[in-house]
């Protein structure tokens, strides 16, 4: 088979079954669907599916560090403010809103969230000024990416079970907002003692 050809039978193959995986988890979650019932929808064989994937979570797994790539693709352009960049993943998300919404809604993988999350921490962890090697202030190098990973992956979740209400560069700018003012507030913390429970209260 010519190479062109066969390129666009994989492209086909695995468009059918992303496709048939967002239905299934509509309709039964992803915890309960099968390969089997994925090659069903999809209408192609289970032969196809394994050239493809391993199984489900190799699936998941792919779809996972294409939205990664994405992501990576429009933050690392450094001629672009932060602002755009994050505009441009919000507008990513939006294209395959189906896809995103079924993986991260209640019935999505809790595998495909729990990564996304960690790969926002540790994209943010970058940009959290580390304390001094001799200073006694609180961990915000560790709390402070994972509360950030933790808004944005929740904020997505949000938009996309809400029907995307705000457009994306509004929630982009929005999102964008609340992670500048907790950076913010984290600097602001001693370095003397451990913050206070009720200093905000």
């Amino acid at each position: 088979m010519p190479q062109q050809a066969e390129n666009l039978r994989v492209r086909r193959t695995r468009t059918l079954l992303r496709t048939a995986l967002i239905e299934l988890i509509e309709d039964r979650g992803f915890d309960r669907l099968t390969v089997g019932e994925l090659t069903e929808r999809a209408m192609v064989s289970r032969a196809a599916f394994y050239r493809n994937y391993r199984d489900k979570y190799d699936l998941v797994e792919q779809i996972f560090d294409e939205a990664i790539a994405a992501l990576i693709g429009t933050m690392s352009d450094e001629q672009r403010p932060v602002e755009e960049r994050w505009a441009s993943f919000f507008e990513h998300i939006s294209e395959y809103h189906r896809l995103y919404g079924a993986l991260l809604g209640k019935k999505g993988s809790p595998w495909f969230a729990d990564r996304m999350r960690a790969t926002l921490a540790d994209m943010a962890g970058r940009h959290v000024p580390e304390a001094p090697a001799s200073s006694t202030r609180p961990p915000a190098v560790g709390l402070v990416p994972t509360l950030m990973a933790a808004m944005f992956v929740q904020a997505i979740t949000w938009w996309l079970e809400n029907d995307r209400p705000l457009p994306p560069r509004t929630i982009a700018d929005q999102t964008a907002r609340l992670a500048s003012a907790l950076l913010t507030e984290a600097g602001s913390w001693p370095a003397s003692a451990p913050m206070s429970y009720t200093r905000h209260v």
